[in-house]
């Protein structure tokens, strides 16, 4: 259900401004179309964009909990423990 509506509820507005220029190609289909297509892509680029954005807060807890390992054990987790 999420993927449908992610995707699906674009992919559709697009399809439905393809049918429109396919029916009438000129006045109403071209209008149609500009429409559909534009509010399609509209709706994938701001469901793009929340991906991107959410993706922001995964790096912060990930960079926050090796924050927290660097206090505990004095070194970042991705160091490798080599001693002089």
């Amino acid at each position: 259900m999420v993927l449908f509506v992610r995707y699906g509820i674009g992919g559709l507005m697009i399809l439905a401004g393809l049918v429109c220029l396919v029916i009438d190609p000129g006045g109403f289909g071209t209008e149609g179309f500009s429409m559909a297509v534009g509010g399609g892509l509209s709706v994938l680029l701001l469901n793009w964009l929340y991906r991107l954005g959410v993706s922001g807060d995964r790096d912060r807890r990930e960079e926050e909990a090796a924050r927290a390992y660097f206090e505990r054990h004095g070194r970042w987790p991705d160091e490798d423990d080599v001693s002089p």
